[in-house]
């Protein structure tokens, strides 16, 4: 999966806001630093008409790759198998090779439209790796789960959470989709050094299981608390903790996440140019 994305340095998560701006400067210098797209599959599985030939546009021309939102690797409901045969049958429609999750859940006995933590256990380890591993069968890919943020720590712990998800990492024998803005939100949000974290993880070996990573704005509710909106621009802090992050690991394609007061595209180019520069 890395070398799918390999030397393919920024990325722009593919909204549909931005689709015709996108198609309007294809090819132009402007966003020539565009060099992938992110898609959620929730949002284009079954999608016909218009949005079947916008998608087949972009796959035509962009690497495209899928972060999904729904699959609640760590709820206790049994993963949802008929979800994931739809999502193998998009990606071999689309010739998408890298399908990637959040390290959370939002489902228990209904979808809770919310990701939330898991408890750093090794119960927990066990069965969030079991999800995965019975994820990889079916789609028969390696795939990648992303660190999440969370504002509220779940009452049983074993373990931090980084500990946490190396051991998952390694007991599932998946790739890592590293979340630079999630990292410096939970280090705000729970007290801890967000460098001190990269640093442990690139003396745990993990770098070699990134695939690629993101990076989004926030608003802040209080001193003490970051809300991961992906709502606004990216913060100093968070730029310095990215580029800590290619001096520990090496350069990864990093992806500019923007779902929320979505500007003209023009306007997130910088975000996406500073990406590339770094």
């Amino acid at each position: 999966m890395q070398q799918f994305l390999k030397d393919k340095g920024a990325g722009l998560g593919l909204k549909r806001e931005l689709i015709p701006q996108i198609q309007a400067q294809f090819g132009k210098s402007e966003i020539a630093a565009i060099n992938f797209l992110e898609i959620a599959p929730e949002n284009w599985i079954g999608a016909g008409g218009k949005a079947a030939k916008q998608l087949t546009w972009f796959v035509e021309r962009y690497p495209i790759v899928c972060h999904g939102l729904s699959l609640s690797l760590g709820g206790p409901d049994p993963l949802n198998t008929l979800f994931l045969h739809q999502v193998k049958n998009f990606l071999n429609t689309n010739q998408i090779p890298l399908y990637t999750e959040h390290l959370s859940y939002c489902s228990a006995g209904g979808y809770l439209y919310d990701l939330l933590p898991i408890p750093f256990t090794e119960e927990a380890v066990r069965h969030v790796a079991s999800r995965i591993k019975q994820t990889q069968d079916i789609l028969e890919r390696r795939i990648a789960v992303e660190n999440a943020s969370y504002y509220a720590a779940a009452p049983i712990s074993e373990m931090d959470e980084l500990s946490f998800i190396k051991a998952v990492l390694e007991e599932a024998d998946c790739d890592w989709h590293l979340d630079v803005s999630n990292v410096y939100v939970n280090s705000v949000n729970f007290g801890f050094d967000a460098k001190a974290f990269l640093q442990i993880a690139a003396d745990a070996g993990l770098g070699s299981r990134i695939v690629y990573g993101h990076i989004a704005g926030h608003y802040q509710e209080a001193p003490d608390l970051l809300i991961d909106t992906h709502g606004a621009s990216v913060v100093d802090p968070v730029w310095d903790l990215l580029a800590q992050a290619y001096q520990l690991f090496g350069h990864f394609p990093t992806l500019l996440e923007r779902d929320t007061n979505i500007p003209t595209l023009f306007e997130l180019m910088p975000e996406v140019k500073r990406i590339a520069g770094l």
